[in-house]
């Protein structure tokens, strides 16, 4: 038995298939994946991703020890309720995880991180806090329901707390906002707009219901993953992890190398990788049938390694790879070779399959972004 969510029993009366995913037990999809994206892109969808880790950090030098912790700089966060995404990173420069960093004053900042690096990353920041004075607190009291469509706003807003309404609408994208003991995160990881809501873990059954019967369909982790893939989203362990630095991954834009007096964990190490260059986060899109799926060999020649018989000139390999519903063709993210041109063959079970670059985000707010 793994670890469990307070919906785990919501979503076993509710007929999930249940998976183990990093040690929880969490629901793959509840029938149709196919639907279940779909129901996204569409209309309003909405998932338990209350494995995620919310961490609260408190103290008067805590903005202090933020701009040491993470390769973003959260100087930008200057409204109360803006969040910024970001890396944490080691002294090499690779990725301990990826997060999301909500400023609510200058004493309390909360950091949502992966279910997967929870240990990992409590060990780390909370050695890092102890000479700031930070407190670091992990609120496992809280659950977290992700609603998000073209329509999860307007059909959630009714069912927050009354004092919450009408502000909730007011929430500027990528911002949270805490209203007693919800708080309300205008974020997500499907490339659609919708809400990400941290609250007791005894309210939960009970809004994932009223959420249902609202229309807003249950998903899970299988139409979670088309979606963030198709909206160009790393996860971590696939795109990115410890072996991997940010410039590498697609996230080059995370990393705030201004101001240059800025010290963060692993800036010489970055400094350094940028200076010599090297592979890049690409997106594919499979000219032909097949399926792409991570550590698929991608070539820049006419041959893949397992036909030549011999080694072939290798660009990359795919990191993540899946069949898009929205697109209705296969797609990936490969870390390959800079200066790729824009036609690559991926090895599918030994055979080339031909396959064209393209700049990822693949499908944003319900609509494809790449010529299919």
């Amino acid at each position: 038995m793994g670890l469990r969510t307070p919906l785990y029993g919501t979503h076993v009366s509710g007929g999930a298939k249940i998976i183990d995913f990093g040690g929880w037990d969490m629901p793959l999809n509840y029938g149709s994946q196919i639907e279940e994206h779909h129901a996204v892109r569409r209309d309003a969808g909405m998932f338990d991703v209350s494995h995620m880790c919310v961490i609260d950090l408190t103290g008067a030098r805590v903005r202090e020890f933020l701009r040491l912790l993470l390769a973003n700089d959260v100087a930008k966060l200057t409204i109360p309720g803006r969040a910024l995404y970001s890396c944490m990173l080691n002294p090499d420069g690779g990725v301990i995880d990826d997060l999301i960093v909500y400023f609510q004053s200058e004493s309390w900042f909360r950091l949502v991180v992966n279910a997967g690096t929870r240990q990992k990353d409590l060990k780390w920041i909370s050695e890092h806090a102890a000479d700031f004075g930070v407190e670091v607190r992990e609120r496992t009291d809280l659950a977290m329901i992700a609603v998000q469509g073209p329509n999860a706003i307007i059909k959630t807003v009714p069912l927050l707390p009354a004092d919450a309404r009408a502000a909730a609408l007011e929430i500027a994208r990528f911002s949270g906002t805490a209203f007693g003991s919800w708080f309300v995160a205008r974020t997500g990881y499907t490339g659609e707009d919708g809400f990400e809501i941290m609250l007791p873990a005894e309210d939960a059954a009970a809004a994932w219901l009223a959420l249902k019967a609202q229309g807003i369909a249950p998903a899970g982790l299988g139409a979670r993953d088309t979606l963030r893939l198709e909206a160009g989203m790393n996860l971590y362990g696939n795109d990115m992890d410890e072996t991997r630095h940010p410039l590498e991954s697609g996230l080059a834009w995370t990393v705030a190398f201004a101001p240059a007096e800025r010290e963060f964990i692993g800036r010489a190490a970055l400094t350094r990788a940028r200076a010599a260059g090297g592979p890049v986060l690409v997106g594919l899109v499979l000219e032909e049938r097949g399926v792409l799926r991570s550590h698929q060999q991608v070539s820049a020649s006419g041959e893949s390694s397992a036909e030549a018989g011999r080694a072939a000139p290798l660009a990359g390999e795919v990191t993540s790879g899946t069949f898009s519903p929205t697109l209705n063709r296969a797609i990936a993210l490969a870390r390959v070779s800079k200066g790729m041109g824009p036609k690559v063959l991926v090895d599918i079970r030994g055979k080339p399959h031909a396959a064209r670059v393209v700049k990822p985000p693949f499908v944003r707010n319900g609509k494809a972004l790449i010529e299919i």
